[in-house]
């Protein structure tokens, strides 16, 4: 008769042999198994060493051609803008890069009459009958609403002001205008001005950054297009962007077919070279009464324009 001491006796025997059986095969396959993982890891190693050391090559190439263009832009560009007047305006997120693009401007000799911070508020429907009314409100003896749009949109109607103020025209505004206008509009968030900012620009540069992500892109990318639709009315602008990607500005005015015949464009301005190409098509613009697109995104002709005599 199998008792209970025999079902205890098997169950040990059994799990024994398992134990067993584990120790062996382990004992068997860690060899092979350790070794191909180390080698692997090895492999991967060095791998990753050799991708980190191309990643830091293509960095200092990437320096050194911006270290080039620095160095190269005092022979591109003095003195081919000298005695023009340049007002620079940037988009939000572009505060940084308009620096750099003034830096180039003045390089160029240009003299800069104005540098305005377009703020977000500016471009955010939630705002626009608001901004509307302040347009309205803003409007200066020598600047009368009759010049405005006859519309209800806000963006449109501010920036005409905007461009009524800052260029020359057949009645350019007074100094204390000028002040007025811009006063108006960054005292309730709009704008944001640096000191001594005058009227008289014969051109624009309206500098972008990367378009807006949130709920409410699709109307701020078309506001930004509107906002290049007006100070493009009357006087030469030039459109220096980060990108020519869907939503940018660059590609609005690229892809609309009668902006694009009077609007130039740089889509690289991030860059040092975007920033010298930004000059050279001010002076393309202003000097040779050219129009072009350039930069390395679509619907560009060439990296930059040819250089002026």
């Amino acid at each position: 008769m199998i008792n209970f001491r025999y079902h205890v006796v098997s169950l040990t025997a059994v799990f024994l042999a398992l134990a067993i059986g584990l120790v062996v095969g382990t004992a068997a396959l860690n060899g092979p198994v350790s070794e191909n993982l180390r080698a692997n890891l090895e492999a991967l190693k060095k791998d990753n060493d050799v991708r980190r050391d191309q990643v830091n090559q293509a960095r200092d190439e990437l320096n050194r051609n911006q270290d080039f263009a620095t160095e190269l832009a005092p022979v591109v560009l003095a003195g081919k803008l000298a005695t023009r007047k340049i007002a620079v305006v940037s988009l939000p997120g572009a505060e940084d890069t308009a620096d750099a693009v003034t830096k180039m401007l003045n390089v160029a000799n240009a003299t800069v009459t104005a540098r305005v911070r377009v703020e977000e508020k500016f471009l955010d429907p939630n705002y626009s009958n608001e901004l509307l009314d302040l347009a309205d409100q803003s409007s200066q003896v020598s600047i009368p609403v009759t010049s405005l749009p006859r519309n209800s949109d806000g963006v449109e109607t501010a920036s005409a002001l905007i461009a009524l103020t800052l260029l020359q025209g057949t009645t350019s505004p007074t100094p204390d205008d000028v002040t007025a206008v811009l006063t108006g509009l960054s005292q309730a968030g709009y704008l944001g001005v640096e000191d001594n900012a005058a009227g008289g620009a014969e051109a624009i540069v309206l500098v972008a950054g990367e378009p807006a992500t949130d709920k409410e892109a699709t109307k701020k990318s078309a506001f930004a297009v509107t906002v290049a639709a007006q100070f493009s009315m009357n006087r030469p602008l030039i459109v220096a962007g980060d990108g020519a990607g869907e939503g940018t500005l660059v590609a609005g005015v690229r892809s609309d077919p009668s902006l694009v015949k009077k609007i130039s464009t740089v889509d690289n301005v991030s860059t040092v070279q975007g920033q010298v190409a930004t000059a050279m098509t001010t002076t393309e613009r202003l000097v040779q009464n050219k129009i072009g697109q350039y930069g390395l995104g679509t619907g560009s002709s060439s990296m930059v324009p040819s250089a002026a005599p």
